[in-house]
Formats: structure tokens, C-alpha cells, sequence
């Protein structure tokens, strides 16, 4: 099963991108220098563009928006994305492969680093950050293969064609967030900046990501409790006192090329225009209503009308080319407006790619400031109830969109109006659908409520089931590894 044997493909992010072709480079010869240290290193970065591929086909990227009954599409012939959307999933979806193929590639690339690097005579200061690199890369990789698809296969070193784990068995899930809180520990110690503007793993993100792992231990499946809120809104807060980070002032900045891992954006997938072009544009555009300078459109994804229309009627975000737009030039005649039929994702629009270049030097955001401060005031709530610290970061979000202030609610009442912040400040971002598997929770776009997981109904029909708490692991890695046992239900 190649996926578990160990590849160097050397490409990063930012100034990294442009890294040389290594095919001629083997494992026992190309250690040997600082250089291949931090090639190699920039190889991890590469397997989380992976899912971001989109086309015809639609891209893996979608998977867990489709999950979240939010999402649209006119793009027929992705057949994957109705698989999901319509909770026919099978196995065979090519989406939930690409993921578990990217991120164990990617796992891969981090093991063999993680047990080479040491080994290279170089700056002590600079492998230990490096490595710190690797141990985020490779908690954040297991971190959604654990969350998509359960009881997952730990690989913790390098795998040889001979290894007697080039086929495992799959570990409990409670060991696999274990190992992610060791990796993510490991890279908190390893003297990484707090800020890193080229894109490369930052203590920022370290320590967001490590509030998200504890604040996920604390919900499903593990259910460990107040404890491990304590430990999330701990970890939150000092992200928070870091005084590193800021909101931005307005949602322009969400999709500007100049804004890449700078103030909200505290760590981001890297693109670079010419070299690496962002690869989702075609997917957010409207099916071939002639609005992009790209030749496809694609229609690939967009927001439901009832997700939209479950924004406050004072919402910013809601608002015409804020997070959604519904209408837009047309490439021939820019003074001519187009009428798009729908609410498409504005707020990952490159309008410099759009309406001129058709390549994007956008960059995809992964964790944002606005997450660390909402993921802060769900945590710090659950462990003290309302505090005027949770009130202070919940509402920091709020007043960006133009809504009041939260005072005087319970803690019921607080908890589910973070709640609802998440699902809309943080949509088509890759965050909703594993929100609603720790809390088993849905939001109900018609009533405003949050519904139990299981039993939820879309507002176009089709029903959760408990199968759908995770994704089918992929048909050809049950047929490759005998040792996996198919998720529930599929």
C-alpha cells in the first residue's frame, strides 16, 4: 500500500513554493544537509492543497460543506457532491479518498522528517523549529482524518514496503487525539514565532489549533468535559492576551491577496499567483452566466437561500458582496449586471482573478481569529458561565456585523448564541459540519434553533442519520488493507 511508504515532494507555501524537482534524491542520500531539512519540511505543507483541486468534478474542499445541508449546487455532473448533500454517500466518493490520501501523504512526509532531521548536522535552534513545523503539520492532518472518518490507522514513524505497518490496524479515536495534543505540546515548545508573515506554521496557529483539539475532546465523541473547556478557553485566551491578532475591520479583507497571514488570518493554505494560482475560483462563480475572466464556471457551490435568509435582517455579512453575492458584471460589458440566481460565496472571491488575470494569488484561510475568539467564549462559558470576557470576544464578532451587543443571558442562552455566530461567521470555511459532530448539533435555518444531529432535516429534505456523525473510508483502502473496518452504515 504505497500511501504508507515515505515520498519527499518538495513544495511549501509562499517564498517556498518554487522548491526543485527531487525525484533524483533518495531517503539514505538526501538527509545529509540543512537544505534537505527544510525541503522537506516544506513537502508536509503540500498535501493541504490537495482537496482544494476544483473543476467539473467539483473538489474534495466541498465534502463537509455538502454535509452541512447549507450548501447548493448546478454542477450536474459532480456527482460526488450530490452523494453527500443528499446523504446518499458511498465509499466510493473520490472526495473522502482525496482526503485520505493527501493527509496520509502528507503524515508521511512529517514522520520521515520528524526521524531524519535530527540526525542532519545543522543549527540546533533552526531543527528544533522545524520540527515543530512538522509536529503541527502532523497533528493538524490527523486532526480532520480523525473528525471525517473515526477509527483511523496511527502511523507515528516512517513505513518501508517491508514494515510490518504498511498495512495497520485502526487505532481508537482517544489515542489519535492523544498523539495530536503530543505533536501540537511538541510544537509549542519549539520556539516558533508567534506571527509568521511568509505562511509557515506560527505559534498563533499552534496554539489555536491546540484550543480547537481540547474543545473537540471536550464535546463527541469523547465527552471529557468541563475540564477539557477549561483547557480550551485557556489555551484560547492566550492567543487572545498574545495582543498578536486582530479582526479585520471589514470582510473585504477576507479575499484580499495582500492581506495572506497577517492580523485575523492567523494561518492559511499558501498560493502564489503564476506559480501556485489558487484553485477553488472556478467552483464559487455562477454556471456559466459569463461574469469571470476564467473559462470554466463551474457553479460548483454556493449557500442555500435559507441559510442566508437565517442571517438578522441587520446582518453585515448577509449582506450583497459581504460573504454572498447574488449578482455581478458581465466579462463582456462590465457597465451590464447579471442576475446570478443564488447566494454565491463572495467572501473567497479574488476579483482581481476574476475580472482580469483568471490566476488567483488568493490564499485559503484555516484558522482565522475570529475561531479562537468564539472558540474562547463557548469554552470560557461552558466553565464559568457568562463573563464579561465572553461576552467581550463573542461580541467583538457581533459588532463587525452590525448587531447589538449580548448582555444579561443565561448560560443556555450565551452558549447557543455562540452557537449561531460560528455557523455564520464561519461558514464555507471548512469549520461548520465538524461543529455540528462535537456538539450533535444542527442549526435549524427556518426556526433559528439548534436541532439533535441525528433526526435534523435539511431544509430541502433528506434527514441525518447516526451514519452520517462520520464519512465512509474509502473503498480502496478497505480493498488495500484488510485490517480497516468500515464506518457504520456504509
Amino acid at each position: 500500500m504505497a500511501l504508507w511508504t515515505t515520498t519527499i515532494v518538495l513544495t511549501g507555501c509562499s517564498d517556498f513554493l518554487d522548491e526543485a524537482d527531487p525525484s533524483n534524491f533518495t531517503e539514505e542520500n538526501y538527509f545529509t544537509k540543512p537544505e534537505h531539512a527544510t525541503s522537506s519540511i516544506n513537502a508536509i505543507y503540500a498535501s493541504m492543497r490537495d482537496p482544494l483541486e476544483s473543476g467539473f468534478n467539483g473538489g474534495a474542499w466541498m465534502m463537509t460543506e455538502f454535509a452541512t445541508g447549507l450548501a447548493a449546487t448546478d454542477l450536474g455532473q459532480a456527482v460526488n457532491s450530490y452523494f453527500v448533500k443528499d446523504l446518499n454517500n458511498t465509499s466510493d466518493n473520490t472526495y473522502g479518498q482525496t482526503y485520505w490520501r493527501a493527509y496520509y501523504q502528507g503524515i508521511a512526509n512529517a514522520n520521515l522528517s520528524i526521524a531524519k532531521i535530527p540526525q542532519i548536522a545543522m543549527d540546533g535552534d533552526e531543527a528544533k523549529r522545524l520540527l515543530g513545523e512538522a509536529h503541527f503539520l502532523r497533528a493538524w492532518y490527523y486532526f480532520h482524518l480523525v473528525r471525517m472518518f473515526g477509527h483511523i490507522p496511527l502511523i507515528t514513524e516512517p513505513v518501508a514496503l517491508q514494515s510490518e505497518q504498511l498495512r495497520p490496524a485502526p487505532a481508537e479515536p482517544e489515542a489519535v487525539y492523544n498523539f495530536i495534543v503530543e505533536d501540537l505540546k511538541a510544537a509549542e515548545a519549539a520556539g516558533l514565532p508567534w506571527r509568521d508573515a511568509s505562511g509557515r506554521v506560527n505559534l498563533g496557529a499552534v496554539k489555536s489549533l491546540l484550543a480547537k483539539v481540547y474543545l473537540t475532546m471536550a464535546g463527541y465523541p469523547l465527552q471529557k468535559g468541563e475540564a477539557y473547556f477549561d483547557l480550551a478557553a485557556k489555551t484560547a485566551q492566550e492567543v487572545i492576551s498574545s495582543g498578536e491578532f486582530s479582526l479585520f475591520a471589514n470582510y473585504a479583507a477576507l479575499h484580499d491577496p495582500a492581506k495572506k497571514n497577517i492580523e485575523e488570518n492567523i494561518f492559511m493554505i499558501q498560493f502564489k499567483t503564476q506559480i501556485l494560482p489558487s484553485n477553488w475560483q472556478v467552483s464559487i462563480i455562477p454556471y456559466n452566466k459569463n461574469i469571470s475572466q476564467y473559462a470554466d464556471e463551474t457553479g460548483g457551490i454556493y449557500a442555500t437561500a435559507d441559510f442566508v435568509k437565517s442571517y438578522g435582517s441587520d446582518d453585515l455579512r448577509a449582506k450583497e458582496k459581504q460573504f454572498f453575492f447574488t449578482k455581478f458584471t458581465h466579462e463582456a460589458d462590465r457597465k451590464k449586471e447579471v442576475d446570478l440566481g443564488g447566494y454565491f460565496i463572495y467572501k473567497h472571491f479574488d476579483m482581481v482573478a476574476q475580472t482580469s488575470t483568471a490566476n488567483s494569488d488568493l490564499n485559503w484561510p484555516l484558522i482565522r481569529y475570529a475561531d479562537v475568539l468564539l472558540l474562547y467564549a463557548e469554552a470560557s462559558n461552558e466553565v464559568n458561565g457568562p463573563t464579561a470576557a465572553a461576552y467581550d470576544a463573542v461580541n467583538a464578532i457581533r459588532m463587525r456585523a452590525g448587531l447589538p451587543i449580548l448582555s444579561g443571558l443565561s448560560k443556555d442562552q450565551l452558549r447557543e448564541a455562540v452557537w449561531k455566530e460560528r455557523w455564520h461567521e464561519l461558514c464555507f470555511e471548512n469549520n461548520t459540519w465538524f461543529d455540528m459532530v462535537r456538539l450533535r448539533k444542527a442549526f435549524n435555518v427556518n426556526t433559528g434553533n439548534f436541532d439533535d444531529y441525528i433526526g435534523h432535516q435539511f431544509s430541502y429534505g433528506p434527514t441525518l442519520k447516526e451514519r452520517e456523525l462520520l464519512f465512509p473510508i474509502p473503498t480502496s483502502e478497505i480493498l488495500n488493507n484488510p485490517n480497516l473496518v468500515q464506518n457504520k452504515g456504509y
